[in-house]
């Protein structure tokens, strides 16, 4: 086997009240991707279509991530990597993650499995820390394992795969103004009021058991976020109204994917998330600002080989 063509999925990380530590993967959106193996050494981006990012292997952040995994293996193998962009970038849904892991999954394929998939998102998270100047791992790791994702510790880095419930469904909203990761961290306060910090960490506890007992009630009394939110949301269009009409239409709740723009709301039934769908469509056609909506189950596979 010398050449993969894979997807690799779009992803909701910090669901409220994990913020940097906990994720999920779509199904329905995501990057396609050829990576091949080649005799001449080296690594090079030899193709991209679907939006406007560097070739060069030091300035992608798939190239980068990839020269991570070949550093640590001791090997000079030549990879040849095509990506045809599907999620635009500074959406929110993970558009550099599904590039960095997306190369290093196939990478460790082609070179017959050498790290486990936990063991791969060290090196895509090099591809995050080019993209955003923070190694962080709430949208790799959802990538690389499927489903529902919680990073216990970054030193050392511990990640653990969540249950993922059948019913779940996100819809996802996407208003097509860039906020970059770089510029909503900008705007993050570095010490939390310790009540702030007890309610917050009581609602991962509180998801974190909702996934795991399926207790949709639960889940969405958890998807609440007393932190990053009301400092990150004065940046989206229209958010509180649109997280208002998710919740009055009956998602679970309902906040900002990654660093936004995108608003996510999960969902029980893919009933409900169409009808979110519809709601939010109406209030975003008024701000005459182009948007993209997605609906989605939760991928609990994460990358996958296409056809």
């Amino acid at each position: 086997m010398d050449s993969l063509k894979i997807f690799a999925p779009a992803t909701v990380a910090n669901l409220s009240c994990g913020f940097d530590v906990m994720g999920c993967c779509l199904d329905t959106v995501g990057d396609e991707m050829i990576i091949s193996k080649v005799a001449e050494p080296g690594i090079k981006i030899t193709k991209i279509e679907g939006a406007d990012l560097p070739m060069e292997t030091h300035k992608n952040v798939a190239g980068v991530a990839v020269e991570a995994l070949l550093q640590k293996l001791g090997k000079d193998v030549g990879i040849h990597i095509e990506i045809y962009k599907k999620i635009k970038a500074g959406s929110g849904i993970g558009s550099s993650a599904a590039s960095s892991a997306g190369a290093v999954w196939a990478v460790n394929k082609l070179l017959g499995s050498p790290f486990s998939p936990t063991e791969l998102i060290s090196f895509a998270m090099e591809g995050e820390k080019l993209a955003s100047g923070n190694a962080h791992a709430d949208n790799v790791a959802p990538a690389l394992l499927g489903g529902f994702t919680l990073v216990r510790s970054y030193s050392p880095l511990d990640v653990l795969k969540l249950n993922t419930p059948q019913d779940l469904f996100m819809t996802v909203i996407h208003p097509q103004i860039e906020v970059k990761t770089s510029d909503s961290r900008s705007v993050i306060k570095h010490t939390v009021p310790l009540t702030k910090a007890i309610h917050q960490w009581g609602n991962v506890g509180g998801l974190v058991t909702g996934l795991f007992t399926e207790n949709y009630e639960l889940i969405g009394r958890s998807l609440e976020d007393v932190i990053i939110e009301p400092l990150r949301s004065i940046l989206i269009p229209e958010f509180q109204t649109v997280k208002e009409a998710a919740l009055s239409n009956g998602a679970l709740g309902a906040g900002i994917s990654g660093s936004g723009p995108s608003i996510f709301s999960l969902c029980k039934g893919i009933d409900t998330a169409q009808k979110v769908a519809s709601e939010i469509e109406k209030i975003y056609t008024k701000t005459g600002l182009d948007f993209d909506i997605h609906v989605s189950k939760i991928n609990d596979q994460g990358i996958r080989i296409l056809n």
